[in-house]
């Protein structure tokens, strides 16, 4: 059987090749309801479907965008990969996803493969990205968008939220509790040094220690990303002799760590632990007790993150950064009750 083309198409709607293309592609240009009904009805009688890699050889693009995350596994980088699926199709566009594992020579490979295959554009969440990888996109010209960490180019384009300001938010609340410190639960001696959020979790939670005049020294514990390999340090420090009595996590998988290794070890949160995660995964609401935690709008990141990297910001020259404000979403693991209202004047907070 022939393969029905774009012209055979035109033909049976009594149109033009490029009114066919237009309604397909919905624009550039407008068409008319009654042609445009006509287009597809006969699209739909012949069983006409686009050749999508005809189309990416002509234009140079594809309507696909990739999208590379550290770790499909976390809940918050599971959350992002669906927040940008959302905010593409509302474009007309469909995503790659690609899952590095932290491992410079997969994250490459996902650039590699995705620019070959002529996205539009693509969004990369990385702990980097590495040497290798920044010369891909340089070999390839490609539009890259940096999401959840801050670039260390000038050049680069970038989405984020104020990760300094929110980790000082958490440890000041915790502060104002009344604990004597707060005790930090940041990244490994692998995380960067500068650029990278949990860099920034723990500079946040410096800064609120200065700020109260309290010692920082010892009280900061290395720690993987993920709920599993902080269940097993909390295990250790919780039960050691110098427990503290709150404890700041740079991602709210952390914190669900924690909340299970003082469970088991039948410590009282708040009571006797205060607990506060950043990231606000859907998950920290059903924790027990709930997770205090840093709240960001994961959907207005989404939408910039996929307008920049398919061309569609609007308002003038592009912002190289566009960072986004935080909110401290209050919960009882920080020893508040939902309806308290005991909170310091001028803290961004949200009651859950």
């Amino acid at each position: 059987m022939a393969k029905v083309t774009r012209d055979d198409v035109a033909r049976l709607a009594g149109t033009s090749t490029a009114v066919v293309s237009y309604v397909i592609n919905n624009g550039p240009r407008p068409v008319a309801a009654s042609t445009r009904e006509r287009v597809l009805a006969a699209i739909k009688e012949l069983g006409y479907r686009p050749d999508r890699v005809a189309q990416a050889m002509a234009s140079q693009r594809t309507d696909l965008i990739g999208l590379i995350v550290p770790d499909a596994r976390q809940p918050f980088f599971a959350e992002m990969a669906h927040a940008v699926e959302q905010a593409a199709a509302e474009r007309g566009k469909m995503v790659l996803v690609g899952n590095s594992d932290y491992v410079d020579e997969r994250e490459v490979h996902y650039l590699r493969a995705f620019l070959g295959m002529r996205v539009s554009g693509l969004v990369l969440i990385s702990s980097g990205p590495s040497e290798h990888a920044a010369a891909e996109i340089d070999v390839w010209d490609a539009r890259v968008v940096l999401l959840h960490r801050r670039p260390e180019a000038v050049n680069d384009v970038a989405v984020v939220v104020d990760d300094i300001g929110g980790a000082q938010l958490a440890t000041r609340h915790l502060l104002d509790h009344g604990h004597a410190y707060v005790a930090c639960l940041g990244g490994m001696d692998s995380t960067p040094e500068s650029g990278d959020p949990v860099t920034d979790h723990v500079t946040g939670w410096r800064r609120a220690m200065a700020e109260a005049g309290i010692d920082t020294e010892g009280r900061l514990f290395q720690c993987a990303y993920n709920r599993y390999d902080a269940y097993r340090v909390a295990l250790r420090l919780l039960s050691g002799p110098d427990r503290p009595p709150a404890l700041v996590c740079a991602t709210d998988d952390q914190a669900i760590g924690v909340l299970r290794a003082a469970r088991e070890l039948r410590i009282d949160v708040p009571g006797e632990l205060a607990v506060a995660g950043f990231d606000d995964v859907k998950e920290a609401a059903l924790t027990d007790p709930p997770l205090t935690t840093v709240a960001s709008d994961r959907e207005a990141l989404a939408h910039a993150a996929v307008d920049l990297a398919v061309g569609e910001a609007h308002g003038g020259p592009v912002e190289r950064v566009r960072q986004f404000p935080v909110t401290l979403k209050i919960r009882r693991s920080c020893g508040c009750q939902p309806d308290s209202s005991d909170v310091p004047a001028g803290h961004r907070v949200a009651r859950a």
